[in-house]
């Protein structure tokens, strides 16, 4: 399928956008995380574009995007303020459904919470990337946000919070002035290949753009963790939501995705034995899962999709 390259102006960057699929088919817009660039996505793309129309971008100071001036430029809101944009230059007023993988879900998470997008995600899949104001509610016991609303579902264990934070030092990493650029700059991203190989036995290739997405995209965790860390916000899901569970994630703990029925409702989980980077391990089975959660949510025909899914483990 031949794929198709914009340029889409996002405020004050303009982002590289790709296109594939028949003009007529259901969209699908696949956000990537970092370090990691649109291309990650290139494998499932092949498996759907023959009966969707399939979007992806470079999120701002990746790939062939644009890089913004200013740290604060990356924040949560700029970044559903990016999706939007591509929304309306690919899909115009029609409803969209929305996949994101490691930080390209963190960022999804902000339109699928946003009523400004409500009617326009028809559903999303989450993969390997919390909500980052839902997993600081747990953190603090799931007894309520900011605003001092109680919310339902299971609380998680002390334990799954200490091995979450284990899971998660490379976050107090990024935060280190200068070093993590240093790291990058002195060979990582030179021997991200091999990490990738050994760690998710998944090949690549090496990425000319790897330093700068990786450096670039340090911002998304310095202007976002902190301050939602300190001051999380009530989030409520306007769209259907499933989550795609690699159990073998190093980074991101299953525990992330349970309990959440305060903020989403009724939601889809399905459990892979896998590891994070299950996008480029399996392809086949994400494109599968996705294009079945899209399948019981289509819009297109006018119909609303099937009834509200129920939690489902495999």
């Amino acid at each position: 399928m031949i794929r198709d390259t914009l340029s889409v102006e996002a405020g004050d960057v303009r982002l590289a956008v790709y296109v594939s699929g028949p003009r007529d088919a259901p969209p699908i817009v696949l956000v990537h995380g970092y370090p990691d660039s649109a291309t990650v996505w290139e494998p499932v793309r092949a498996l759907l574009d023959a009966r969707f129309r399939v979007i992806t971008y470079d999120v701002r100071g990746a790939g062939a995007s644009e890089a913004p001036a200013t740290r604060s430029a990356y924040r949560l809101e700029r970044l559903a303020a990016d999706l939007a944009a591509v929304a309306d230059a690919t899909c115009g007023a029609q409803p969209f459904h929305l996949v994101g993988h490691d930080w390209g879900s963190i960022q999804s998470w902000e339109a699928v919470t946003d009523s400004a997008f409500k009617g326009r995600i028809a559903s999303y899949t989450s993969i390997s990337g919390p909500c980052l104001d839902h997993a600081a509610q747990g953190l603090r016991g799931g007894k309520g946000d900011s605003s001092g609303e109680t919310v339902s579902g299971a609380r998680r264990s002390f334990g799954s919070g200490i091995r979450q934070t284990l899971k998660s030092w490379y976050i107090f990493f990024f935060h280190l002035p200068w070093l993590p650029e240093l790291v990058w700059r002195a060979g990582g991203a030179r021997l991200w290949p091999l990490w990738l190989r050994i760690t998710e036995n998944v090949r690549v290739s090496h990425d000319p753009a790897q330093t700068r997405n990786a450096i670039n995209g340090l911002n998304l965790y310095r202007a976002n963790f902190i301050d939602t860390l300190l001051r999380p916000r009530s989030r409520h899901a306007h769209a259907p939501v499933q989550f795609i569970v690699p159990l073998r994630d190093r980074y991101v703990g299953p525990e992330l995705s349970l309990g959440l029925e305060g903020w989403l409702g009724a939601y889809q989980r399905i459990e892979i034995d896998a590891g994070h980077w299950v996008v480029l391990r399996e392809p086949a089975r994400i494109a599968a899962d996705i294009e079945h959660f899209v399948q019981q949510h289509r819009t297109d025909a006018g119909e609303p999709g099937a009834s509200t899914p129920t939690a489902v483990n495999e």
